[in-house]
């Protein structure tokens, strides 16, 4: 049965939930991409903290039979809380929130729950390293509802990124990767608004999705390749502007160059 959970623990994996962020955001709802986005990098943050810090087992690390080697390999750090269950309960329960459909509760709920499970079938959780995962995505994914165009102080600006991104490269280069890669995040989201409304047309919508993900991913790979290059003691601020960067790929880059189905649009036009 590994290679079925396998295939469901891919829903809960960095690139699944790039492209899941990037399509949302140009063929979904435009005016719900930065709270969502800002919401899944304060819960990424808030998980590397509460893994690194408590630093508590998986239940492989007392039984190495338990676990296959793939299974292992989508194990990275230390056990409490999931990762996985965190941070998909964060980004699809954001979007079902943010749309507030029955049928978009129950399918993203299902994958939710199948995407969690599948941490237990696999044996590299705990079931309380799932519960407190899914408790906490519940709580952020929460804040993806919020309406932040009503905040002077949750709007867009340029302060609190330039912060962020100066804070993520005086980040010792012994501490684990993900926090300046959550910092990276945080001040992409915080910084980029949306000004386009989706496609109306199917081929519109195929053309945005193709292209702009060809583009990201292109963008992913090119700087994860250039940030190899650099010494290790620039490792942090290298991370943190790639996922930075990235995030404004997708939300300034991609638009500005398929504008012909991306058509701008001011705050007040954007989808509500």
């Amino acid at each position: 049965m590994d290679s079925f959970w396998l295939a469901f623990t891919a829903f809960g994996s960095d690139l699944v939930f790039i492209a899941a962020l990037a399509l949302y955001g140009w063929l979904v709802r435009p005016s719900g991409l930065r709270a969502l986005g800002v919401a899944f990098a304060l819960s990424y943050l808030v998980n590397s903290l509460l893994k690194y810090g408590l630093n508590l087992p998986r239940p492989f690390t007392s039984h190495p039979g338990v676990a296959s080697d793939l299974a292992k390999a989508t194990a990275g750090g230390p056990g409490l809380p999931s990762g996985h269950a965190q941070m998909s309960a964060t980004l699809w329960g954001g979007i079902a929130a943010q749309l507030r459909r029955p049928w978009v509760w129950v399918v993203l709920g299902l994958l939710v729950a199948l995407i969690s499970a599948s941490r237990l079938a696999l044996h590299v959780h705990y079931p309380s390293d799932v519960l407190v995962g899914l408790l906490l995505g519940v709580v952020f994914a929460a804040l993806a509802i919020l309406d932040w165009r009503r905040s002077s102080f949750l709007a867009p600006n340029l302060w609190l990124p330039t912060v962020v991104l100066i804070i993520a490269c005086l980040l010792p280069v012994s501490l684990p990767e993900e926090y300046s890669r959550g910092l990276g995040i945080l001040a992409g989201f915080w910084l980029a608004e949306p000004r386009y409304l989706p496609p109306t047309t199917w081929a519109g919508r195929v053309g945005v999705a193709v292209i702009g993900l060809i583009i990201v991913i292109g963008v992913y790979l090119g700087l994860s390749a250039l940030a190899g290059l650099l010494p290790t003691s620039l490792s942090g601020a290298a991370r943190a502007l790639r996922y930075f960067l990235l995030v404004l790929v997708a939300i300034w880059g991609v638009p500005a160059l398929l504008k012909v189905w991306l058509r701008p649009a001011t705050p007040i036009s954007q989808d509500s």
